[in-house]
């Protein structure tokens, strides 16, 4: 985040706007119908009467005095003279005002957001100053999809808001309480302008409100991209009271969620197990039962090679409702986006997720069925054990000279494809240092990953 947008109440405070330009009247007419105090100063000279604003006050034809700027909160300028802004900047800060200084990031300290205002609720988009006509065109995004009376509906949440915490002490209540009242009916006659309707359908929500169970929604977080998480998965994420996160979500899908969401780390690698499994469990049935809504947010899909299966069982066991919502899997986002096809009419007519991390103590993998002709072998958690990998498939009768990928980061923009040969599989592994999560592509069609297809364009010219 490069800028912090912070909401400044405007009872009682003091603006200050000077210039008698276009620019200062567009400043001027964002505070009109405001209950803060506007004082307008026109050294430039006033614009025509036809283009003052009806409710602006008197411009004053001249620049402001010190004592004139004392208590102003926020001070805007549009002027030319570069010497005379750099002036009345340092008055203004001296009178412990922030300064904007239009179409001039270096001289303010603040820029205007592009702003849809809906009275009682007021949205910003900002982009530092860098881009202004781009906010202004994604708050035009914005305000087409929402409704002319929202506020309305904050207007009524702000009158019975004490009525509200009064009535339901206990907090987690109260959220689900305004949850339900502002995605109901009650939001949607208050939109409509019937606030009367709307104040008795939010005062029957609150004589049944009271503390609700618990529930578990293991999530699937795709590969990396937040953009192939599914709408269902960013829906339950944004209710979340609780995320249970693994290592393989990266922050870019964690910043997806609700802010305020508690988060809790129990990542794993190879090794080094932080949080047990048994506990990782026993974690989500405590917060359940405390009435939380959790996520237990996992990488790729949570039903493969997540061990999501064990943790349904175990939320079922402990009879807390569970839901899973399943996610992109690694195999299918890392082939994509490297462009390897996991089948091919001419070249793979199946397809097999395997891992090479068998359970400890665990059967093997059949490495016959695995070495079968026309067949694409996509490889979780095969790093460690890529040289042995090779090695059985070779000896179960697969070719020495069948195509191999390797992609790291999958979908992520520091996403990593390397090729080469079954035979030397273990060698292109410990090669690459790998540090991200990895995916092991074997079969003809690892040789159509882009970054093949490009060794070969080389080697063709």
């Amino acid at each position: 985040m490069r800028v912090f947008l912070a909401s400044i109440p405007l009872e009682a405070a003091k603006i200050v706007i000077i210039g008698g330009g276009e620019p200062a009247l567009a400043k001027l007419r964002l505070f009109l119908n405001t209950p803060a105090e506007v004082m307008w100063f026109a050294p430039d000279g006033a614009p025509p009467k036809i283009e003052t604003p009806l409710t602006a006050p008197e411009p004053v034809l001249r620049a402001p005095e010190a004592d004139e700027l004392a208590g102003a909160r926020l001070v805007f300028m549009a002027l030319d003279d570069a010497d005379e802004l750099v002036r009345l900047g340092h008055l203004a800060r001296a009178a412990g005002a922030q300064v904007n200084v239009v179409d001039k990031p270096h001289l303010s300290d603040f820029q205007t957001p592009a702003l849809i205002d809906r009275d009682e609720v007021v949205i910003g988009v900002a982009t530092g100053g860098s881009a202004p006509i781009l906010a202004r065109d994604i708050r035009t995004a914005i305000e087409g999809v929402l409704p002319a009376g929202l506020a309305n509906v904050a207007r009524l949440a702000r009158e019975l808001r004490d009525t509200v915490k009064a009535s339901v002490p206990d907090f987690m209540a109260r959220r689900r309480f305004w949850e339900k009242a502002f995605r109901g009916p009650a939001a949607t006659l208050a939109a409509e302008g019937r606030t009367a309707e709307a104040r008795r359908e939010m005062l029957r929500l609150l004589n049944v409100a009271a503390p609700e169970q618990g529930v578990v929604h293991i999530v699937g977080a795709g590969p990396g991209d937040p953009e192939l998480l599914t709408l269902k998965a960013l829906r339950v994420l944004q209710d979340a009271d609780v995320i249970i996160h693994d290592r393989l979500v990266p922050e870019p899908v964690l910043e997806r969620a609700r802010r305020d969401a508690k988060r809790l780390y129990v990542g794993k690698a190879r090794g080094e197990h932080s949080v047990p499994q048994d506990q990782i469990e026993a974690l989500m049935v405590a917060e359940a039962r405390a009435g939380h809504r959790v996520v237990r947010l996992k990488g790729g899909d949570p039903f493969v090679f997540g061990r999501g299966g064990e943790e349904l069982d175990a939320m079922r066991a402990a009879g807390v409702p569970v839901f899973v919502v399943p996610g992109v899997t690694a195999a299918l986002a890392c082939a994509a986006s490297a462009g390897i096809p996991l089948t091919h009419r001419d070249h793979a007519q199946a397809v097999t997720f395997v891992t090479a991390q068998a359970k400890p103590g665990g059967v093997e993998a059949d490495w016959t069925r695995l070495a079968g002709p026309n067949h694409t072998l996509a490889i979780y958690m095969g790093s460690d054990r890529a040289e042995e990998t090779a090695v059985r498939l070779i000896a179960a009768g697969r070719s020495p000279s069948t195509p191999v990928a390797i992609v790291e980061n999958g979908s992520r923009p520091d996403e990593r494809v390397l090729t080469g040969r079954l035979e030397g599989l273990g060698a292109l592994v410990s090669g690459a240092e790998l540090t991200g999560p990895a995916l092991l592509f074997v079969g003809e069609t690892a040789a159509f990953s882009a970054a093949q297809l490009d060794v070969r364009a080389e080697v063709a010219a």
